[in-house]
């Protein structure tokens, strides 16, 4: 597996499509209101004496938004999610993000053409970009004390080779007990309270379409500096009344949040990658809730949604990584079928674009002939540069004349992936 530093073209590995069992019931989600111990019901106190404080301090109207954020954190959406029966850790609201003024309604203009730079975002709350974020500010030290590390496994942080590769050689003798996709491609968690990853979707001919590292570098318009032109991707997809899962990473939501708020706008769902795109697993837990943190609340500052599902980069997670995730109400999402676009152009690449053009006509060939019939899949694209949004362009048309397209959570049968209704 070849994992570097991301900067301008991320190594991923070269998983393609993974075989997966189809034993994996889909039940239904149950609400949890449990405590889950003394000691995390002392975190809870913590939490709620905080809560106090910062309502006195917003004011008259700080009672009512008190009241619905608890409102929020008793609800959890009746939603389907692969879980085989497992007694899953409790979910509850991120009450850890701060507030940020409710999504306006948007005009019909303002669905498509150029982008307004209008976004009141506050970029300097945030840490640098493209650097995984400081772990000892209050924000995440907030959600360190949220999350009951009872429930947290204690498997390694994994280490880095010279060459900047994940190094495996260790794992290979302790039998997968941490789940490792890195390792083998599992998805069912070996710790018993953690719900399996979603992966595929249920229904033979379903295809999830998903896109990975956006919210695209946008252009600014040379006629008008207040602009930036329309990502080409969002134009395709809504031209071609397509929806998709896009995966955004956190620190280009806070550099083009306008970008980011067209992206969810056009109905695409949007999910997390994380604030870097860091292999998850060599991050210590203190990292992975700050890697977390920083882009649920970007995303909330951005979208004014809370989002529930996240992609790691590079597909790099264990029961560690998962059980800090789901703790702060986040579902992993994978892929079955891997286009390997990141590699048109990128100087490590180990294909061209005959090869990857080879991917997509195999898919359809093996639906059209009657032998992709066990289940159906999610994918895993980018919106990364021109070129990989040319091998879009070209090929999702005749995907969606084989396939139903739709984002993940459609597929899934379930609602859409935030908080809010």
């Amino acid at each position: 597996m070849d994992i570097q530093e991301y900067e301008q073209q991320p190594t991923y590995n070269n998983y393609a499509a993974v075989n997966y069992n189809d034993e994996n019931d889909v039940d239904e989600d149950e609400d949890n209101d449990e405590d889950n111990g003394e000691d995390n019901g002392e975190d809870n106190g913590e939490e709620n004496d905080e809560g106090e404080e910062t309502q006195n301090d917003k004011g008259e109207n700080g009672e009512n938004k008190e009241e619905e954020k608890e409102k929020k954190e008793e609800r959890i959406s009746d939603r389907r999610i692969p879980t085989s029966d497992r007694d899953l850790v409790p979910v509850k609201y991120p009450s850890f993000l701060p507030d940020f003024d409710e999504l306006k309604d948007v005009t019909d203009e303002e669905l498509e053409g150029p982008i307004v730079r209008n976004s009141n975002f506050n970029i300097e709350s945030y840490p640098d970009t493209w650097a995984t974020p400081p772990t000892d500010s209050p924000e995440v030290q907030k959600v360190i004390k949220f999350i009951d590390w009872l429930n947290v496994p204690n498997h390694p942080v994994r280490q880095k080779t010279p060459e900047g590769n994940i190094d495996m050689s260790d794992y290979a003798n302790q039998l997968d007990n941490a789940c490792w996709w890195t390792f083998n491609g599992c998805t069912t968690p070996k710790h018993p309270r953690l719900p399996v990853d979603i992966s595929k979707c249920p229904t033979p001919g379903d295809f999830g379409l998903t896109f990975d590292d956006g919210p695209t570098i946008p252009h600014m318009l040379k006629s008008n500096s207040s602009h930036w032109a329309e990502p080409e991707l969002y134009q395709f997809l809504r031209d071609n009344e397509q929806k998709a899962t896009l995966f955004y990473v956190g620190s280009n939501v806070a550099l083009y949040p306008e970008v980011a708020k067209r992206g969810y706008d056009n109905e695409n769902d949007i999910c997390l990658h994380t604030w870097s795109h860091p292999a998850m697993t060599t991050k210590t837990n203190e990292e992975i809730v700050a890697e977390l943190y920083w882009n649920l609340r970007a995303i909330k500052e951005a979208t004014g949604l809370t989002s529930r599902c996240w992609r790691p980069p590079y597909g790099d997670v264990d029961d560690r990584v998962r059980a800090i995730a789901h703790q702060m109400g986040l579902e992993t999402i994978l892929w079955t079928r891997d286009s390997q676009d990141w590699q048109l152009g990128s100087p490590s690449s180990s294909l061209n674009l005959s090869d990857i053009d080879g991917y997509f006509k195999q898919w359809i060939s093996e639906r059209v002939s009657g032998n992709d019939n066990l289940h159906g899949h999610i994918g895993l694209q980018h919106e990364l540069s021109e070129k990989t949004l040319a091998l879009a362009k070209k090929w999702i048309p005749n995907m969606q004349k084989v396939f139903k397209m739709t984002p993940v959570h459609q597929c899934m049968n379930m609602e859409r992936p935030y908080w809010e209704n």
